[in-house]
């Protein structure tokens, strides 16, 4: 035996695997379970496909309808107030929310109690830290109806009763589905698999549809309608009650509409949280899950520092410059609106020249790490990678559009160049951080790495018992290398970057989810592009460009826990 094999380090799987092929070491039950492997991987194939059938297509013409709808009805409520009104679009949710609590109770009643109707759970499906997230949201979305209820009780004596009923109704529904998604989400379904593939479609549509309402509130609330013929484009615009001649009965409706506006970017998560849980169900249905546990991972703070503080200190930062800015973009004074502008420029084009280069070192700790890739079936991990890429694209084209607009008139003045420093940033930052998050969900979680390492030496020792003196001797480097007390130099460098750009994110989520719009307040892409098209841009990419950085937490933090 030669050296370098004896010295080979257990917690690196292709250096133990190396060793076995080295020593010629035939491995009967490696080779067994090899091929049980592929007879379960053939049986699950097969069985998806008996379970897809009809009740798979005809879930999508179910989902792909309710959007369609739900997507026109929305858009006739916002732009049309004499055909379709608001009370429109709310008896058609209702009608949704009522048929799709419905079936979630048949669900919970019936098909969860059938014998061997749920006989696997998939358990990289709805982890607790996710449904801890969808907990929060829903309780923040139910305080945000009780103020919507309480807000339109003062104007039933003149106007329709659907805009209280609406919020009632969306109330109990926020409590049962957030009940159902808690105690259900890991559910791979074997009886009623059609019946539940649709019921999943009516709950993610559902959810989309909602989702689309309030997002649509929002933008219309947010977005500013400027006089361009003067430098100022101050938020004059902000969604009304509706008629004006409609007067609330109480003194404090002012005071709950304002509230409920500030809840929104919440409801708003909770929609889609929401829809991804019940997609992964609906993925998971008639699904075969191998009998493996999962490996629980502990969240230690103690393991981060430096990523820790800087993120603290950075989302701190950004709360006092966001704050400044939504004061003083108010003003009519042209410089204190600039001086605004500029404060959140100068820390946007820091905090994504940050991100950059702690995600280029990430990037370059994953090279440098040897973790096999991931190869096993997860429709958790495929929902979360095509989440992540879909929804940045709503921040790359609002930033593209602001690099051709600031290239085009010739960027001059420091507004119209940090503008567009702050784009080119934005692309780049998007790009590496998409990298960086998708190579880490695919790479192997340390402590399986460790595992098979350690059951590869340990079959081999057992064969060749004169390894026993080298086991002895490197006894204490081993314990020290699989300690979980122990990170080795990488694995922190890797966990630092994961909790500076967690803590990035959420202050990035915070400054647009709550009120900032400098695309509106800036007012070169509306002078390029005109009001009109600016306005349907940024109010579509946006609300993605939000979600990301939400979604981007979420992975940002499996990524934390993996490493």
């Amino acid at each position: 035996m030669s050296t370098d094999v004896v010295e080979a380090r257990p917690s690196n799987i292709e250096t133990a695997a190396q060793m076995d092929n080295i020593l010629h070491l035939p491995s009967p039950s490696q080779t067994f379970n090899g091929e049980a492997r592929g007879s379960v991987h053939h049986v699950e194939a097969v069985m998806e496909r008996a379970h897809h059938g009809g009740g798979w297509l005809l879930s999508g013409i179910i989902c792909i309808n309710i959007l369609t709808l739900g997507c026109a009805l929305v858009s006739g409520s916002a732009f049309n107030s004499v055909a379709i009104t608001a009370v429109h679009r709310q008896i058609f949710l209702i009608i949704l929310l009522l048929l799709t609590m419905l079936w979630m109770l048949f669900y919970t009643v019936v098909t969860s109690k059938k014998d061997q109707a749920v006989l696997f759970k998939d358990s990289h499906a709805g982890p607790v830290w996710l449904r801890g997230g969808l907990l929060l949201f829903g309780f923040l979305s139910l305080l945000m109806d009780i103020f919507k209820i309480a807000t339109y009780v003062g104007y039933l004596h003149c106007d329709s009763a659907v805009k209280v009923a609406f919020p009632v109704v969306q109330a109990v529904f926020l409590i049962v589905q957030t009940y159902f998604l808690w105690f259900h989400a890991k559910d791979c379904v074997q009886r009623h698999t059609n019946f539940t593939r649709c019921g999943l479609t009516l709950l993610i549509s559902t959810n989309l549809v909602v989702w689309m309402a309030a997002v649509t509130e929002e933008s219309i609330h947010q977005t500013e309608i400027p006089d361009l013929n003067v430098n100022i484009s101050h938020k004059i615009y902000r969604a009304s009650y509706g008629d004006i001649k409609c007067k609330c009965s109480h003194s404090v409706c002012d005071t709950f509409k304002d509230a409920f506006y500030y809840l929104y970017p919440f409801n708003i998560e909770y929609s889609l949280f929401a829809s991804a849980i019940a997609y992964v169900m609906w993925k998971n249905i008639g699904r075969l899950v191998g009998d493996h546990s999962h490996q629980s991972v502990k969240f230690c703070p103690k393991d981060v520092r430096l990523g820790l503080v800087m993120g603290i200190l950075l989302v701190v930062a950004g709360l006092v410059t966001f704050i400044v800015y939504e004061v003083d973009i108010l003003t009519e004074d042209e410089k204190n609106r600039n001086k605004a502008l500029l404060i959140h420029f100068v820390m946007n084009i820091v905090i994504a020249s940050l991100m950059c280069l702690s995600t280029v070192i990430g990037c370059i700790m994953f090279r440098l790490d040897h973790r096999e890739h991931v190869s096993e079936k997860n429709p958790t991990r495929s929902l979360d990678v095509g989440l992540l890429v879909g929804a940045s694209m709503g921040q790359i084209i609002i930033s593209y559009f602001t690099i051709v607009a600031a290239v085009a008139t010739g960027a001059r003045g420091y507004l119209n160049a940090l503008n567009l420093t702050w784009a080119v940033l934005m692309v780049l930052q998007l790009g590496l951080q998409n990298y960086f998050i998708v190579e880490g969900l695919h790479r192997e979680p340390f402590h399986v790495m460790q595992e098979a390492a350690l059951h590869t030496n340990a079959h081999a020792f057992r064969e060749h018992p004169e390894m026993s003196v080298v086991l002895e001797t490197h006894k204490s480097r081993y314990s020290m290398t699989l300690s979980p007390e122990t990170l080795s130099w990488k694995r922190r460098v890797l966990k630092e970057v994961c909790a500076f750009l967690l803590l990035a994110n959420i202050i990035l989520w915070i400054m647009p989810a709550f009120g900032a719009r400098p695309q509106f307040d800036h007012p070169i892409e509306i002078k390029f592009y005109k009001f009109t098209m600016w306005a349907a841009i940024v109010n579509i990419g946006l609300p993605f460009g939000i979600f990301y950085r939400m979604h981007s937490v979420a992975s940002l933090f499996e990524v934390y826990l993996i490493s």
